[in-house]
């Protein structure tokens, strides 16, 4: 192979001094590639990497015409107890590898490192065009590829892949040494001479060793006695400035941070100290640095402190808070118990936008109203009977304007207020409210759980200008990840990405008093990082609620949580539950949904997140409703019905409830399904609560009952017996009935309920020993019999009647 049908494709550091060359083909030629390095960087002469060193960056490595696949144990998401079988799919085998003995990789010790292997001829594997290959465990769970491997692709859809090049088998890796460390503050370029397009270069860019760089230092502004200190980790910036003005019309005052010493733990620390007080005032960072595929360094950018308190807005300043003066007083609120939740998700406009309150303009955008509204008297959360809200983000996110509105899942800042919902945010005062409505549902009885969003950034992305390298996931040409679906993934197992997301997290518990989270796209994290974030915030608050949305566009994790302390929101249970009422699925899904998804979503019983609306999907009326244009603003009869068989069935189901606020009055946005800046489709109207009350009532009677001494029977801590629960259906029917606590195991106390989600009216034959008990009806598919009238207890029908869409709630206690 002459070296002119060759090229550089990618060269990174593998250590501050210690780096790698990325040929685009195998070279086989004695003498060394035709390399050469920028800016007069002196190297040593360049030697030939190990095979396993190219195994381990591409998952596959050819010698001696064997070819073999090889993961690192340590990538596997389960603890090693609980491993399930990995298996190496591709085009080879049609991507058809799950239980296949033939493609299931072995267990082995290479080197002191325990390793996942494949072996077989390389012949077959090596072909043109390249075949792809990934791993997958024997759930089902794919291995992701990370955004640097050197045998990436990516198809139309955007799935990444890893590639079985014939042309680059380890022969294409060579490494080199430097005489000193890397200056990272620079841009560096590695060039490919002589070939017949002439010279190719490529960036330089640190490898896995600069995300490990950190500091434990307080970091933003911090106020002391007579000074303030300002600190920003910018690990490649070439310097970096603080721009302070008292008040939004001043001129901004400049200084100059200096480089902490890395000798003393502050590895790419800049500070600065200022001996003035300045708690109230404004500030902005602006940073210079290597201006290339892998840095967005822009001297004349102003950039908001990501640790700043609180912002004037999204593109900043941020504003100087006296940690001092910001304290909460705690509240004596204690977070329910995981298994008692009963959770309502909830936006601040869309709760407070037409509440029944005497509120202004200004307070009905934010957190001001809220707080009226929470103490006013005909509270709507106090009414349906939840413990729990979870507010949509009320982190500082990207809004254009103040009265624009917003989900909020563009995030500027993970510890300022948003502050288009505070009344006077250049003052900061969105602290206090955000403060005060947090004690309001408190004192409530109700739980506040946030809604964060860690896994990628809004605009501008504040951040980037810090470090793109650092804090985002990029390929090898610097190009961003998008398994978001927002163009800019968060590189979250960077040291200091993972720190600034526990240091948020406990700020807001701290500061705030909120109960959990819940983190979107929580896949994009990362297991490891996951837990990480649970072993801090439960040192902080040991009943702290975590939950994942355990999926994105790259994959779903939930099974892989299996092992945590997070709960996950369970998106099969909310599918199942849409086609169920309308009288589709399996007797055997429903028995699986309504134990709590065991085992393989959920390993204990509050790990799984029952729903069936968010705010990301259309209401549960518009999903279900029988007319034509899928609008359920006017809905039907069944509609109706069909509601209430399915909060029957959720808050029936093992595991934590949660609906989203105007479920309860079937709330319809007219059949739309994003509606993330439609303000007038997504607010309450509270009148429909009225036009609705029927149902209302049900919904608020079934959290009533979920959440009585006999409803404990629902709320389970650890998993039941394999006989707690008991079922029979109807004739060829979905139909069924369930007792639970069938074995006594729970004390003398049962609850039968029937379910019919068919149109016909059914029968199911119960058990005689069952059916002679003395039951009591609790609850029909219209109300809440023992709400209306004592219900006299009985032997029930050994032929139980359940109409069409109907459903009976029966107790007994002797």
């Amino acid at each position: 192979m002459s070296h002119r049908a060759n090229s550089i494709v990618q060269a990174w550091m593998e250590t501050p001094t210690r780096g790698i060359v990325q040929l685009a083909r195998d070279w086989k030629a004695r003498y060394a590639p035709p390399v050469r390095f920028s800016n007069g960087l002196k190297t040593g002469d360049l030697e030939r990497v190990p095979e396993r060193v190219y195994a381990d960056l591409s998952g596959y490595t050819v010698s001696d015409d064997v070819l073999q696949f090889i993961l690192p144990a340590g990538a596997h998401p389960r603890p090693f107890a609980r491993r399930s079988p990995v298996y190496v799919a591709g085009d080879f085998n049609s991507w058809d590898a799950i239980g296949k003995p033939a493609w299931q990789l072995t267990e082995e010790q290479r080197d002191g490192d325990t390793v996942l292997v494949w072996q077989g001829p390389a012949e077959p594997l090596l072909s043109h065009p390249p075949h792809r290959f990934k791993f997958v465990t024997g759930e089902g769970q794919w291995f992701d590829v990370p955004g640097d491997a050197p045998n990436l692709v990516v198809d139309d859809d955007g799935n990444r892949n890893r590639i079985v090049d014939p042309d680059r088998t380890g022969h294409h890796l060579f490494a080199f040494e430097l005489e000193r460390p890397l200056d990272l503050t620079q841009s560096w370029q590695v060039s490919w001479s002589g070939g017949t397009e002439g010279d190719i270069s490529v960036p330089l860019r640190p490898g896995a060793y600069f995300y490990t760089w950190a500091s434990d230092l307080p970091l933003g502004a911090i106020v002391g006695s007579g000074e303030t200190i300002f600190r920003l980790f910018a690990p490649r910036a070439q310097r970096v400035e603080v721009l302070i003005a008292e008040g939004t019309a001043a001129k901004p005052e400049r200084f100059r941070l200096a480089r902490r010493s890395d000798a003393d733990g502050a590895a790419g620390v800049w500070e600065a100290t200022i001996g003035r007080d300045l708690h109230g005032w404004h500030y902005w960072y602006q940073l210079q640095g290597p201006q290339d595929e892998f840095g967005l360094f822009d001297p004349h950018q102003r950039i908001l402190d990501p640790y700043a308190l609180a912002a004037v807005g999204r593109a900043g300043p941020g504003v100087v808070v006296d940690r001092r003066r910001i304290r909460r007083r705690p509240d004596g609120f204690k977070t329910p118990a995981w298994q008692d939740l009963v959770i309502c998700e909830a936006h601040v406009r869309d709760l407070v936008a037409h509440a029944p309150i005497v509120a202004t303009e200004a307070e009905r955008r934010g957190f001001g109203g809220l707080r009226k509204w929470i103490d006013s008297d005909p509270f709507y959360l106090s009414q349906l009977g939840v413990n729990c809200v979870e507010l949509q983000p009320v982190q500082e996110f990207d809004n254009e304007t103040v009265e624009e509105y917003h989900w909020g899942y563009m995030t500027n800042n993970y510890f300022a207020p948003e502050s288009s919902y505070a009344l006077e945010p250049a003052k900061a005062s969105g602290i206090r409210e955000l403060q005060e409505v947090v004690a309001a549902f408190h004192r409530r009885g109700i739980a506040v759980i946030l809604d964060v969003v860690y896994n990628h950034v809004g605009v501008p992305g504040h951040l980037m200008f810090i470090d793109k390298l650092y804090y985002f996931e990029v390929d090898g040409q610097g190009g961003l990840s998008n398994w978001s679906g927002c163009g800019n993934d968060l590189r979250a197992r960077s040291a200091m990405a993972t720190r600034l997301i526990i240091d948020s997290c406990l700020h807001l518990m701290e500061t705030y008093g909120v109960d959990g989270f819940r983190f979107d796209l929580a896949e994009l994290l990362g297991g490891d990082v996951l837990r990480q974030i649970e072993l801090a915030l439960k040192r902080a608050k040991p009943d702290v609620v975590l939950i994942a949305e355990p999926w994105s566009f790259r994959g779903h994790i939930a099974g892989a949580l299996g092992e945590t302390g997070w709960a996950s929101w369970n998106d099969g249970y909310r599918r199942f539950a849409k086609e169920w009422v309308r009288g589709h699925g399996t007797r055997e899904t429903f028995e699986y949904y309504l134990k709590g998804s065991p085992w393989y979503f959920a390993h204990w019983p509050a790990q799984t997140v029952n729903y069936v609306e968010s705010h990301d999907d259309r209401t549960w009326v518009d999903e279900v409703t029988e007319n034509a244009d899928g609008s359920g603003f006017l809905p039907t009869p069944n509609d109706r019905r069909r509601a209430h068989l399915m909060a029957a069935l959720l808050f029936s189901s093992i595991g934590i409830p949660m609906l989203s606020a105007g479920q309860d009055f079937l709330r319809s946005k007219h059949g739309v399904n994003n509606t993330y800046q439609r303000g007038d489709l997504n607010a309450l109207y509270y009148r429909r609560l009225q036009r609705y009350a029927g149902t209302h009532a049900y919904f608020a009677d079934w959290i009533a009952f979920r959440r009585s001494e006999t409803g404990r029977l629902l709320r389970h801590y650890s998993r039941a017996t394999e006989t707690f629960f008991r079922f029979w259906f109807a004739t060829d029917s979905l139909a069924g009935a369930v007792l639970f606590n069938a074995d006594n195991s729970a004390g003398p106390e049962q609850i039968l309920l029937a379910l019919n989600p068919t149109g016909d009216d059914v029968e199911i034959d119960l058990d005689p020993a069952v059916a002679s008990r003395n039951w009591r009806l609790v609850a029909d598919h219209e109300r809440f019999v023992s709400n209306v009238r004592p219900a006299a207890g009985g032997p029930l029908e050994l032929r139980l009647w359940v109409p069409g869409l109907g459903c009976g709630l029966w107790v007994r206690h002797d």
